[in-house]
C-alpha cells in the first residue's frame, strides 16, 4: 500500500510513519523540511512537484498544521487556522487533479471541536459542537472554528472518487520525546503531577497503538466516511487521569495547581491553559459501532504500558 503523509514529521506523523513502514507499506512524507529519502518538500499551501506522490497512491493522511503547544495569541491562532485550512485545501486540489486519485483521504481534525462539558460524553451522533459555552475564554471558540473550517475544507473538496474521513482525534499518548505523555510524565516525576483547577475536567486520550490500529481500520472500511472520533472509550476526570499516571511512574504524590498557577505555568512554558482546563469528554461512537476493539481502553492499563516503553529510553536514550 502506498501512503502519503502531508505534515508527517510531527508526533502523530512519526508514529504513523514508523508503524506503517514497519508493516511493509511504502510511506512518503510531505514536509516543509525534507531531509530523508522518503521526504518530499512543500510549502503547505500551493501545488508543486509533491502532488505527483498523491497521483497513484492508495491513501492520503493529512496531518499538516501549526502545533497547538504555544501561546494562543491572535497571531498564533491565525497561523493555526491558515496552516490547517490551506493544507487541507491544497491536498484536496492535488487529489482532484490526480489521474489515479487515492481511494481514501484521512484528514486530521480534533476532539476540541466539541463543547466544554462535564455532564455527558460526546459521540459523533449526539455530541455538542462547541463555541457558544458560557464562562470560558473567548479564544476557546476560535479553536472550535479552526476545527470546523478544517473539516469543512475537506468535505467541500471536489474529490468524488476518494472517500473522506475526518479524524476527530483526542490526545495521542506515546512515549516519544516532546509529546503530551512525555511532558505530563516529566511533571509527575518532578512531583508536580497533581490535579489542576480541581481536576473535574475530563481528559480524552488514545494510546498510540490504538491510534494506529484505528487508522488502519478506517482505511480498510470502505463504508465509513465523515467525522470519526479517535478517542479511547474511557475518558476520565483530570484528577483521576493524573493519579493513574503517578501510579504508573511509582510517584505517590503530586502537588495540585490552582487555575492561576496553571496560567503562570502555561505562560512560562509558552503554552495555553485550554489544553489543561477544557473538559473534553469524547467517546468513539462510530468506531465501536463498526466493531473496532481497543487494545488499551482504560487509562490505568494504557499508562502502565506507556511507562514500560518509556523507561528504557529514559535510562539509555540520548539527552
Amino acid at each position: 500500500m502506498k501512503v502519503v503523509l502531508p505534515g508527517g514529521t510531527g508526533q502523530v506523523g512519526t508514529i504513523l510513519d514508523r508503524a506503517l513502514t514497519a508493516a511493509g507499506h511504502e510511506v512518503t512524507v510531505v514536509t516543509r523540511r525534507p531531509v530523508r529519502a522518503h521526504d518530499i518538500g512543500w510549502d503547505g499551501a500551493t501545488l508543486g512537484r509533491w502532488a505527483a506522490a498523491i497521483d497513484g497512491c492508495d491513501v492520503v493522511i493529512n496531518l499538516a498544521g501549526r502545533g497547538v503547544s504555544c501561546r494562543y495569541t491572535a497571531e498564533n491562532l491565525r497561523a493555526m487556522m491558515d496552516s490547517r485550512v490551506d493544507s487541507a485545501r491544497v491536498v484536496g486540489e492535488a487529489i482532484a487533479a490526480a489521474a489515479r486519485p487515492p481511494r481514501v483521504w484521512l484528514q486530521m481534525s480534533t476532539a476540541t471541536v466539541y463543547a466544554h462539558r462535564f455532564d455527558a460524553a460526546h459521540d459523533e451522533a449526539t455530541g455538542v459542537i462547541g463555541g457558544s459555552e458560557d464562562g470560558v475564554p473567548d479564544h476557546w471558540a476560535y479553536s472550535v472554528d479552526i476545527a470546523k473550517n478544517w473539516e469543512r475544507t475537506q468535505a467541500e473538496a471536489p474529490t468524488p472518487a476518494t472517500r473522506k474521513v475526518a479524524l476527530r482525534s483526542a490526545m495521542v499518548m506515546s512515549p516519544d520525546r516532546g509529546g503530551v505523555f512525555d511532558v505530563l510524565s516529566r511533571l509527575v516525576r518532578l512531583g508536580l503531577g497533581g490535579p489542576v483547577a480541581g481536576g473535574a475536567q475530563y481528559v480524552s486520550w488514545i494510546h498510540d497503538e490504538d491510534f494506529v490500529r484505528a487508522v488502519e481500520f478506517l482505511i480498510a472500511r470502505d463504508d465509513i466516511e465523515g467525522p470519526v472520533n479517535l478517542a479511547s472509550p474511557g475518558p476520565l476526570p483530570h484528577r483521576d487521569f493524573m493519579r493513574a499516571l503517578r501510579t504508573a511512574w511509582g510517584v505517590p504524590l503530586g502537588l495540585p495547581a490552582t487555575r492561576w498557577m496553571a496560567e503562570l505555568g502555561a505562560f512560562a512554558l509558552r503554552s495555553d491553559t485550554e489544553l489543561l482546563l477544557k473538559s473534553r469528554r469524547v467517546v468513539p461512537g462510530r468506531l465501536r459501532a463498526a466493531g473496532f476493539t481497543f487494545a488499551c481502553p482504560e487509562w490505568e492499563r494504557a499508562a502502565a504500558s506507556l511507562v514500560r516503553r518509556a523507561r528504557p529510553a529514559r535510562l539509555f536514550g540520548p539527552g
